[in-house]
This record gives structure tokens, C-alpha cells and sequence, in this order.
């Protein structure tokens, strides 16, 4: 078991290393520069930025000045914001941004599995159907799209929710319904498709046939058995919540860390926007690592290392 977490750590760190990388080097590539504008910048004074920033520097200074300044957890100084440092930004915003997803992630796994459960227990019938035509138009439908037609069903002509925000409990309504639809869908069929493969399982039959009860049946065989595939999936659920989140926090005004990033892109902002990328492939990357432990320690039958473990 530690030689398999020190192995999915190791690569973890890799992985991060090559995303610093092609976002740096990105970035650099990109025609123009930050002070690149409408208004035009006096030379001299382009030069002095250019020189405060490090980017009259050659470009593999510049690239091992910034893996150095990350390993020491700096981000780097906004180059459009007077004296805002970026992790200081990440840190204001991202309060609203991990509420938000966290709520989305909780009601996408509940929903979803609940969901799932039902169309599994009434396979072929009313709720079976129904579930599924859910969960189709819940991946067919982009996030923004739903998003659009909450606010306007919800908000608009309804009114029962208020447009844009994220002053209380009542504002996560249309962004979390939004933001966890397609994740309720995946899970759903996800979750269908393995509690209906354990049901028919000669396990389940062995322990009807000794008399135990239902209820007991489904909580200590079917769920858990039936479950293993949504562990599998919180990584890249968590990925698609996570940069689903820039695009629907800019619809409902929620003033996270999208507001940012979005607004940093507008304006050629280069370290906000590197320290942003960096610190949502951190964020999904530590999500991934979780989840394949997680998925160790329920399935016991999981191979570590080339080996089951014990």
C-alpha cells in the first residue's frame, strides 16, 4: 500500500511539472506582451516594466526563476494590479469558488447515485425510463446552456430565485443545479449499469436464498459493489466542476476565482493566469490521487504493485 501511494505521489509531481511547463511556455508564445494595449506605451517605460517583471531576461532564466519561485509557494506579482500578489488573489476568491463546488459535488453524488439506485430497482420500468431520459439530456445539454435556462425559467419568470450573486444560502440554487447536472447524469448511468451487473451476481442470489433481508442485502452488497465506478469518476467529476465553474460563475456573478481568471485573460494578465492554470492542475491533480486511494481501500481486490493486496 506505500509503495503504491509513494508511486501515484511521484507521478502526481511529474504530471505537475509538465503542466507548469506548457503553461509557461504557452504563454510565452502568445504574439505581444502584457503591455500590449490600445493605448501605446513610451519605449523607456515598456522597457522599465519589461525589466521590473524579468522579461528582458532570456527565456530559460525566466522558466527556472519561476519553478524556483513556485517550489517556494509564489505565484508571482500581477502584472496589472498594482502590488496584488497572485496567490494573495487565489486566496481572496477562491472561497466562493470551493463553496460553490463543494455543494455541486455533494448534490452530484447524491442525486446521482440515488438516481442511479431507482433505475436500477425498477429496471424497465416508469422510473427506469425516466431516470435515463434525465440523465441523456443532463450530458447531451452543455452546463452554460442549462444555465441560461434556469436563470431564465427560475429567475426571470418564475422569480422564485434571484438572478446573479452569492449572498446566502438561496444564491446556490441555480449555479449548484447548473453546475452538477451533467455530473448527476454520468453517475446515474454510471451507477445504474453496475448495481443492475451485482443484482444478477450469484452472491446476491446465495444471500437472498439464506435469508437475508433486503435491505440488508442492498446496503452491505449491492451499494457498496455498485458504488466502485462513482469513486472512479469523482477525479474527473471533480475536474469537469471545477473548470465548468469559469463559465457559470461569470453567468451568476458569484465573484470567484472564474471572475478572475476570465478577466485576467481579457487583459493579458500572465501570472495571474499561469498561477490560476497552476492552481486548478494542483487542485485536480490531488482530486485524482484521492480518489485512486479511495478506490484501494474499498476494493480490497484492487491490484498494488503488481500484487493483490492481502
Amino acid at each position: 500500500m506505500v509503495r503504491y501511494v509513494v508511486n501515484k505521489f511521484f507521478y502526481m509531481l511529474v504530471s505537475l511539472l509538465v503542466l507548469i511547463s506548457a503553461t509557461f511556455f504557452l504563454m510565452k508564445a502568445i504574439p505581444g506582451d502584457p503591455f500590449t494595449s490600445e493605448k501605446k506605451v513610451p519605449p523607456e517605460i515598456k522597457a522599465r516594466l519589461m525589466e521590473q517583471y524579468g522579461l528582458d531576461k532570456p527565456l530559460s532564466h525566466q522558466y527556472f526563476k519561476y519553478l524556483g519561485d513556485i517550489v517556494q509557494g509564489d505565484l508571482g506579482v500581477s502584472m496589472k494590479r498594482l502590488n496584488q500578489d497572485v496567490s494573495h488573489l487565489i486566496g481572496q476568491t477562491f472561497s466562493a469558488s470551493l463553496k460553490l463546488g463543494l455543494v455541486a459535488i455533494v448534490v452530484a453524488v447524491i442525486v446521482g447515485v440515488l438516481l442511479g439506485m431507482l433505475a436500477a430497482l425498477y429496471h424497465r420500468k416508469f422510473l427506469d425510463s425516466a431516470a435515463m431520459v434525465l440523465a441523456v439530456l443532463g450530458i447531451a445539454v452543455p452546463s452554460f446552456v442549462v444555465a441560461s435556462l434556469l436563470q431564465y425559467v427560475f429567475a426571470f419568470k418564475l422569480g422564485w430565485v434571484p438572478v446573479s450573486g452569492f449572498k446566502g444560502p438561496i444564491y446556490y440554487f441555480l449555479p449548484v443545479a447548473a453546475l452538477s447536472a451533467q455530473p448527476i447524469a454520468f453517475i446515474a448511468r454510471l451507477t445504474r449499469s453496475s448495481m443492475l451487473e451485482v443484482l444478477n451476481a450469484d452472491y446476491i442470489k446465495t444471500a437472498k436464498a439464506k435469508g437475508l433481508s433486503w435491505m440488508a442485502i442492498l446496503s452491505r452488497h449491492v451499494l457498496r459493489n455498485g458504488i466502485l465506478p462513482v469513486v472512479t469518476y469523482m477525479g474527473p467529476m471533480t475536474a469537469n466542476i471545477v473548470t465548468g465553474s469559469v463559465v457559470i460563475e461569470q453567468i451568476f456573478g458569484v465573484g470567484g476565482i472564474g471572475k478572475q481568471f476570465v478577466e485576467a485573460i481579457g487583459v493579458r494578465d500572465y501570472t495571474v493566469i499561469m498561477g490560476i492554470t497552476i492552481f486548478y492542475g494542483v487542485l485536480l491533480m490531488v482530486a485524482r490521487f484521492i480518489t485512486d486511494i479511495a478506490y484501494v481501500l474499498i476494493d480490497p481486490r484492487m491490484k498494488l504493485s503488481g500484487g493483490k493486496e492481502g
